[in-house]
């Protein structure tokens, strides 16, 4: 059975401030691959495409972490607290809205015995 937890965080930045954005997030990503039971942390930008058209932020970090609570402690770093608190909360960050999901790979129903 799987433990890995999946996250998407979605990121709208404020008007005109999409490169100064793009550029604190990538600043977390050198700490946050150091955290125990991270396997992946990559900030991306959306890119166009007619193969692609849905509707999302124009910036997403993709992250795979070992389980459930290697995600929450990475929530609760204070560099990670510290960029919602001034970048999404504050009138003055850089963020207008935002979008944070966790996913699972295992279907509802799996039924896999559980190893000793």
């Amino acid at each position: 059975m799987s433990k890995k937890v999946y996250c998407i965080a979605q990121f709208l930045p404020k008007e005109g401030k999409l490169d100064a954005l793009f550029s604190v997030l990538q600043s977390l990503e050198p700490n946050t691959m150091r955290e125990d039971g991270c396997l992946q942390y990559t900030v991306t930008r959306q890119l166009q495409s007619p193969f692609a058209e849905g509707q999302s932020f124009p910036i997403a970090f993709n992250e795979i972490w070992a389980d459930n609570a290697a995600f929450e402690a990475h929530c609760q770093r204070e560099e990670i607290k510290q960029f919602f608190e001034q970048q999404c909360i504050a009138e003055d960050g850089l963020v207008d809205k935002w979008n944070v999901c966790i996913y699972t790979d295992e279907p509802s129903n799996f039924d896999a015995s559980k190893l000793s």
